[in-house]
């Protein structure tokens, strides 16, 4: 009954956001919006956002294309670029998503500085933590930061779990912990359970300079692609339950986790924020469509879809944390760009990619964002 009653109240919780979050994605999307309204709180759940942003709202403006646009690196000069994002060695010949740059309605936003980049973090260790939307994040970073420093000594080590690139002339380690979950998934004598409020993988995170967390797209895994036989929380099994209830109750976990371990002194902790797929052409008013017929983004001022409730949960669950995350809230801007997928174009994948992200292209936007928040 406990269960069914904190369920219930999370599902209130959550329609009762799903409004406030849609009014905040048509204010998002509007490019007639002044500095002032773009930066003015619309939502209880859309502040929070806002406040962790400082005092420029990077993740609200829109897309503009420039004929004249290079991207950060090519594939053919990039060391550490996995097959799985390398869509033009796989066959995609159009180039516009390439040519898309990120403009905020209320600032310029930097110019990337792989360089300064290593320089400020010297000696340091950066690690993201989460699933192959971090890995993709994750590629992202290294290949912008080889391309400014294309002759320093590199060492490139990836397993299944644990992967790294070291910047070895400057000391700076960029680590990949791949978890799809955060919190624990463990084989036990009744199969295989996601323990939702454990996270004792944890251990290998502390100890980072920084570390940039992802988590969503596996907890809607369900038949075949499910990992899991059951789910677990306070000792009790569950074959199945409403998957963004397991998810706020595993993120909640993830954010006691952070109050509990880091030290804001040492640690700057950042949350990548939700990465939308474009399977479902409906999304964007084309039901027959899918991201592998699609060459330009979506110019709408209001995408169809309206913002994914996973959204708000990451929203709820960052407001209750007391150390400070900051939020890459790429959500918004990265629905517009249906066009950037690997679709076909992949070295990994027989079927269509709408998940993951063509490299270069939108991942590196994500990786100009968390410069700007490092160093604007």
């Amino acid at each position: 009954m406990g269960f069914l009653f904190r369920a219930l109240l999370l599902t209130l919780f959550l329609v009762s956001h799903q409004t406030q979050a849609q009014e905040f994605n048509s204010s998002f999307s509007s490019n007639n919006a002044s500095s002032a309204s773009a930066t003015s709180t619309t939502s209880t759940t859309s502040s929070v956002a806002r406040r962790l942003a400082g005092k420029c709202n990077w993740f609200r403006g829109t897309w503009v294309y420039d004929a004249s646009a290079k991207p950060s690196y090519y594939s053919s000069t990039c060391p550490f670029l996995d097959p799985q994002f390398d869509c033009l060695k796989y066959g995609r010949r159009d180039t516009a998503f390439l040519k898309y740059r990120w403009q905020p309605f209320s600032c310029a936003l930097p110019r990337f500085n792989g360089l300064y980049f290593l320089e400020k973090w010297r000696g340091k260790k950066i690690m993201f933590v989460g699933d192959s939307m971090s890995f993709n994040h994750w590629v992202s970073l290294t290949c912008m930061l080889h391309a400014w420093v294309p002759n320093s000594r590199t060492s490139y080590v990836k397993t299944n779990s644990l992967s790294s690139v070291t910047f070895q002339d400057y000391g700076v380690q960029i680590l990949l912990y791949r978890t799809p979950y955060l919190v624990d998934l463990v084989n036990e004598n009744v199969g295989r359970v996601l323990k939702l409020d454990s996270i004792t993988n944890g251990k290998a995170w502390r100890g980072m300079d920084m570390l940039i967390f992802d988590t969503w797209h596996w907890w809607t895994h369900t038949g075949r692609t499910q990992p899991w036989d059951y789910l677990e929380e306070r000792g009790k099994l569950y074959k199945d339950m409403n998957r963004l209830v397991a998810f706020y109750k595993g993120m909640t976990t993830w954010g006691r986790w952070v109050d509990r371990y880091v030290d804001p002194s040492k640690t700057k902790v950042f949350f990548q924020g939700i990465s939308p797929t474009h399977y479902e052409g409906k999304e964007w008013n084309q039901p027959t469509r899918s991201c592998a017929s699609e060459t330009q983004p979506f110019f709408e001022k209001k995408y169809p879809a309206g913002v994914p409730l996973s959204w708000v949960v990451v929203n709820k669950v960052l407001a209750r944390i007391k150390k400070p995350v900051y939020l890459l809230d790429i959500t918004l801007l990265s629905q517009i760009r249906k066009d950037a997928h690997p679709s076909k174009y992949s070295g990994h994948h027989g079927g269509t990619d709408c998940s993951h992200w063509c490299l270069p292209g939108l991942p590196d936007t994500w990786n100009q964002l968390l410069y700007a928040a490092l160093f604007a």
